[in-house]
């Protein structure tokens, strides 16, 4: 009944296997892939017809997780998965960016790929493999795919690269490294490094670019067994000729002049202009689509940008390759925020607002590997207004969650531990202008931002994109882009990192691969743009406040016991709330032990912390306390002293002189200072007045004492 067919490799010290031929059978392509024991249904499928009237592909990736994958049930009520998780929209982009620039250019069949988690070891990350499933898939299908392409995953610890790290190589590595690409060049990247030099960076590419080559191997030896026959795309060259070449003759020389315009809306209107003259000039001929001529328009553009910069080395702004955009840097905009920046660079601009909080506000992350706290996060919104439109707004889509998660990758190698700076920390980047890398202005909005919040950042962040034309063996890198050059180019490459290093890498490549020699070039020229925007910012903050604003509250942590963790707490809460009441604070115990105390000022900080102290502080002998008289007796006076510890001082021991009656030296609730001199056989305490100077709180000089008992005697 199923005619299975199926591939193995070792890869990674794992096994690494591809069945296809028994489940999903009704799509144009599916596998089951297997690493380690991590397994994921990848399908394909396609539109047998394109889509009318479109100038792009229509291409759409879901990766979806599956609590049953992870043997968990849903929470919530109505107990199944719901909206997509950020980890699934992350996956999601991933997959698609390098799998979209290796289909046909003129193909416009709607193409769905759909990656689904079936089992989840736990240790083996399922993105790789769902991009590797999903590369597969579209090999097997016959749908026109370019590919196949490889996927891994690379560490780098102790001077050495990992290949798909697990378990404590992941935690100790000092990069995470996604890359993906086909035989002859990689097609993207995705990173967080700890301060890496240019170096290191590009030696990961390349050592993950020779690591999957056995994967794509496997999957051509699948393709060659199962494959179905390659699909039949027509050829309209003899259809889009005509049509280009009367677009090039009308207008051809408008576009160009539109083109030099420097100012973005101007030089949009007026392109947005030619774009519907180009659908006047076919709308009497009913056998030119409109989708067809927007596509050609698309391609004069394209040659005319293009053909530009690699001839005059000139762009359309009229700056060189390696110039940057004037860069305007604010801090302190907005009043009454614990922390905010205002970063221009050029037509692009971040509006960014850091808030600290306490552990209360920590994100809370339910994932299939178990539940986690986030401390820091990032997020980015983009309004329709900061490009000139009116549009709906709504939930953060794919595009701001993607851009938010790689200026928190950015930032985060960067960010205090937990002890040094016992903050929750939120931003949140308002894109008020864009032309041109918005997350990079982000990265840089929230390096100030955080400083200004007084965030104790190890360097400031700053982060640049840089572009590419490339025709033939002939090519030019452009920093800090536009976002015509970006639409119109070959190459997103975007790196952010301190004076020092890179803290994230990303790119996405528009042809079919790129080359080491345009990595390298790109990389170095980066670097140069980043020092350059590190020195623009550096005219507002040059380092992190040395104080949290005055607008967050103020917060102090303090070790305790674990074993005393329920006397803090109290019997259903009883103490914590009384300590809370009395000092207006928050208070906060982790399982560890570490409390962290919240509140208005340090005067009801500092309440709260010697509460907490008095209860969980162990008395020691020779010290002085101050106490309180709770009990008078006709032998002494019981006092309150360490808190909620309670002793006798004898008669003998309140005062120098000879005391008759104890009311003659304390009454009820005098406050009194005593010495713990030690304990008695049963534990009970030992304490002392008389040779504490009750003014001052001093100890009596043994010699003093003597000389004040004789001259009492």
């Amino acid at each position: 009944m199923f005619q299975i067919n199926r591939q193995e490799i070792e890869w990674g010290g794992r096994t690494l296997s591809i069945e296809t031929g028994k489940i999903a059978r009704q799509s144009d392509g599916a596998v089951v892939i297997t690493y380690g024991q991590t397994t994921l249904l990848c399908t394909v499928v396609a539109a047998k017809t394109p889509k009318p009237d479109i100038d792009f592909f229509p291409l759409t990736v879901h990766y979806q997780e599956k609590a049953f994958a992870a043997g968990k049930i849903p929470g919530g009520f109505f107990k199944r998965e719901g909206r997509p998780s950020e980890k699934e929209v992350l996956t999601s982009r991933l997959i698609d960016r390098p799998i979209r620039p290796l289909f046909p250019e003129n193909f416009r069949n709607e193409t769905q790929v759909i990656c689904t988690l079936l089992s989840h070891d736990l240790e083996n990350n399922p993105d790789m493999v769902a991009m590797i499933g999903a590369s597969a898939a579209l090999a097997i299908s016959g749908i026109p795919f370019l590919g196949p392409l490889g996927a891994a995953r690379i560490g780098y610890k102790n001077g050495d690269y990992l290949l798909n790290p697990v378990g404590n190589d992941i935690t100790t590595s000092e990069l995470d490294l996604a890359v993906a690409g086909t035989r002859e060049g990689v097609l993207m990247v995705e990173s967080e490094a700890s301060q890496l030099s240019e170096e290191i960076m590009l030696g990961a590419v390349v050592f993950g670019h020779e690591a999957f080559q056995p994967v794509i191997d496997m999957i051509e030896k699948l393709a060659q067994k199962c494959g179905k026959e390659s699909w039949v795309i027509e050829d309209k060259s003899s259809e889009e000729k005509p049509v280009y070449d009367i677009l090039h003759k009308e207008l051809e020389s408008d576009l160009r002049a539109a083109y030099s315009d420097t100012v973005k809306q101007s030089r949009s209107q007026k392109i947005s202009d030619l774009r519907e003259k180009a659908l006047s000039l076919f709308e009497d001929n009913e056998d030119v689509a409109d989708g067809l001529v927007l596509s050609q328009f698309k391609k004069l553009e394209k040659t005319i940008v293009r053909g530009d910069i690699l001839k005059t080395k000139s762009r359309i702004d009229g700056r060189d390759l390696e110039t940057v955009r004037p860069i305007v840097s604010e801090v302190g905009v907005v009043p009454g925020t614990h922390g905010s920046a205002l970063f221009t660079r050029g037509e692009t601009q971040a509006l960014v607002v850091a808030t600290l909080g306490t552990s209360q506000d920590e994100q809370v992350v339910d994932a299939l590997e178990g539940e986690y706290r986030e401390r820091f996060m990032l997020h980015y919104n983009f309004p329709p207004f900061s490009v000139g439109e009116a549009g709906r707004l709504g939930s953060p889509g794919r595009r701001e969650i993607g851009h938010g998660k790689l200026a928190w990758r950015s930032l985060n190698p960067m960010m205090p531990d937990k002890e040094a700076f016992p903050y929750v920390v939120r931003a949140v980047s308002e894109i008020t202008e864009s032309n041109g890398s918005s997350s990079m202005a982000t990265v840089c909005g929230t390096s100030l931002a955080l400083m200004d919040a007084g965030v104790p950042l190890e360097k400031p962040v700053a982060g640049i994109a840089m572009g590419l034309i490339q025709e033939g063996k002939d090519f030019a890198v452009l920093s800090d882009i536009l976002g015509d050059e970006d639409h119109l180019g070959d190459m997103d490459f975007k790196v952010a990192g301190t004076k020092d290093g890179v803290t994230s890498l990303q790119m996405d490549i528009k042809v079919t691969s790129i080359t080491k020699e345009i990595m390298e070039v790109a990389l170095n020229q980066a670097r140069d743009g980043r020092l350059h925007i590190l020195g623009e910012m550096s005219s507002a903050l040059t380092d992190s406040r040395g104080d949290v604003s005055t607008n967050a509250p103020r917060i102090e942590s303090l070790q305790i016991n674990k074993d005393k963790i329920r006397d803090v707490i109290g019997s259903g809460g009883k103490v914590i709330r009384e300590i809370c009441e009395v000092s207006g604070c928050k208070v906060d115990i982790s399982e560890e032990g570490l409390i962290e105390v919240a509140g208005p000022n340090q005067a009801s900080i500092d309440k709260a912390l010697n509460i907490i102290k008095g209860i969980t502080e162990e008395p020691e002998v020779g010290k002085i306390y101050k106490s309180k008289v709770v009990k008078i007796m006709d032998f002494g006076a019981f006092v309150d002293y360490c808190g909620n510890k309670s002793g006798l001082v004898h008669i003998s021991q309140l005062a120098q002189d000879r005391v008759e009656k104890v009311t003659d030296v304390v009454n009820l609730g005098d406050e009194v200072f005593v010495k713990l001199t030690g304990f008695d056989d049963r534990g009970k305490s030992r304490l002392s007045m008389k040779i504490v100077n009750q003014e001052t709180g001093e100890e009596i000089n043994a010699e003093v004492r003597e000389s004040s008992s004789k001259a009492g005697g």
